[in-house]
C-alpha cells in the first residue's frame, strides 16, 4: 500500500554544514498493517513521517501510495499535503479548545471543498465517535476530556476522513505510563478492527513491541533493521538494535565450530553455542547478545536440560515483585538474570545458569570490550 524507495532528505543552511536527515530510507507497508519506525531523537524517523504527509519536501527518493506516485525526485512530482488525503495525529493533539467534541471530530468534513449535507456529516461522526468510545461525550467541550480521551479525539478526527493511510507522530508520548499503557491497546485494537494502514514514530521500545505488525529501526539517518517485534527483539542484527530494544548482555567471543543451530564460541563466560547468523565465519571475533529472561536459574546444578550450564556467584539482586534481577558474577564477567521470585539464592552464593542456544545471538557488527550489561 506504501512504498519508500530511496528517500533521502538533506536539510541546507548557509552559515553550517548541510544535515543529513534521512539517509537511503527504504521499505514497504501492506494494507491494513501497522509499521512503526522506531529509533533515538534525531535518528530521522520523524523527518520521514513528515516526507509521507507532505510536510517536508525530500532531497531525493520515491513515495507511493496505492498506485498514486506522491513524490518523487526525478520526476519532479510533489503532492501537496492536502491532496494526499492522509490522516495525521500529532504529538500535541492539536485539539480545538473553543469546540465540543463532535465538532473537533467533524471539523475536517466541514472545510473540504466537496462538503457533505450536515445530516451526514454527524452521522459519519457519531460512528467514528463511536469507534474510540467517545460518543457519549459529544456535546461536551474538548477542554474537559481527559488526556486519555483528547488523544481518542485526535484520532477520531483523523479517521473520519477514511484516509487510505494513518500517520501518527508518538501520540502517546504526552499521557503518564499507566494511561499510555491503556491507550496501547486501544489504539491497537481501533487499528486493527478498522484495518487502516499505519505508520507510527515512537522512541518507544516497548511501544514499538506492543502495536506493531513490522518494526524499523532507525539510527542517524538510516533503517539498520526491520523485522517483527518478536525478530527485533530475539534476533538483533547489530549492537546497537540489541542494546536500543530492552536490555541486554554484551559478550565478546571467538567462533571455534559449527554446531546443529549455528556456532559454538569461545567467550568470556565459557562456551556456549549460539544462534545462526549469515556471513560468521570460524576463527571470527564476534559479540553475542543474551537477554537477561533468557539466563535460566538454577539454584542447584541441573539434570533435566541438554543446554550450557555455567556456574556463577550471586553479587547483588533486586526484587521487584513479579521477578527478581540479579547480577551474577560469571569468573571476572557481570551478567544481568531475570528470574521468578522462587529462585532465593542469596547474595554471595552459588547459582547456575542455562543458556538455549536459539536465545544467544550473534550480532553482525564488531564489540569492543569482553563484556557489558545494558
Amino acid at each position: 500500500m506504501l512504498t519508500i524507495e530511496n528517500l533521502s532528505t538533506v536539510y541546507q543552511s548557509p552559515s553550517a554544514k548541510p544535515v543529513l536527515a534521512a539517509s537511503d530510507v527504504n521499505f514497504s507497508v501492506p494494507k491494513g498493517r501497522l509499521f512503526t519506525l522506531l529509533g533515538p531523537s534525531g535518528c530521522g524517523k520523524t523527518t520521514t513521517l513528515r516526507s509521507i504527509a507532505g510536510l517536508e519536501r525530500p532531497t531525493t527518493g520515491v513515495i507511493t501510495a496505492g498506485n498514486r506516485v506522491v513524490f518523487s525526485s526525478s520526476a519532479n512530482i510533489f503532492v501537496a499535503p492536502n491532496r494526499r488525503q492522509f490522516g495525521m495525529v500529532f504529538q500535541s493533539y492539536a485539539i480545538w479548545p473553543h469546540m465540543t467534541v463532535l465538532e473537533n471530530a467533524a471539523f475536517p468534513l466541514r472545510v473540504r471543498s466537496k462538503r457533505l449535507p450536515e445530516k451526514e456529516i454527524r452521522e459519519k461522526v457519531m460512528k467514528m465517535l463511536a469507534a474510540v468510545s467517545l460518543d457519549h461525550v459529544a456535546e461536551r467541550q474538548a477542554t474537559q476530556l481527559s488526556g486519555g480521551q483528547q488523544q481518542r479525539l485526535a484520532l477520531a478526527r483523523a479517521l473520519v476522513m477514511e484516509p487510505e493511510l494513518l500517520l501518527l507522530d508518538e501520540p502517546l508520548s504526552n499521557l503518564d505510563a499507566k494511561l499510555r499503557e491503556k491507550m496501547r491497546f486501544e489504539l491497537k485494537k481501533i487499528q486493527r478492527e478498522l484495518g487502516i494502514t499505519t505508520i507510527y514514530v515512537t522512541h518507544d521500545q516497548s511501544e514499538a513491541l506492543a502495536l506493531s505488525h513490522e518494526i524499523a529501526v532507525m539510527n542517524q539517518g538510516k533503517i539498520v533493521q526491520i523485522g517483527s517485534p518478536r525478530d527485533i527483539y530475539e534476533r538483533p542484527a547489530t549492537t546497537f538494535v540489541a542494546d536500543f530494544i530492552g536490555s541486554t548482555n554484551f559478550i565478546g567471543a571467538v567462533v571455534r565450530d559449527r554446531s546443529d543451530h549455528g556456532f559454538v564460541v569461545e567467550s568470556a563466560i565459557g562456551t556456549l553455542a549460539t544462534s545462526q547468523r549469515d556471513g560468521v565465519t570460524v576463527s571470527a571475533p564476534v559479540s553475542l547478545s543474551i537477554r537477561p529472561e533468557d539466563l535460566r536459574l538454577y539454584e542447584a546444578p541441573p539434570t533435566n536440560t541438554n543446554h550450557t550450564v555455567i556456574e556463577g556467584i550471586v553479587a547483588a539482586k533486586v526484587f521487584l515483585g513479579e521477578c527478581i534481577d540479579f547480577k551474577i558474577m560469571v569468573n571476572d564477567t557481570e551478567l544481568l538474570a531475570r528470574s521468578h521470585p522462587s529462585v532465593r539464592t542469596p547474595v554471595g552464593g552459588k547459582i547456575y545458569m542455562s543458556i538455549d542456544p536459539l536465545k544467544c545471538a550473534i550480532l553482525n557488527d564488531s564489540f569492543s570490550g569482553a563484556v557489558s550489561v545494558h
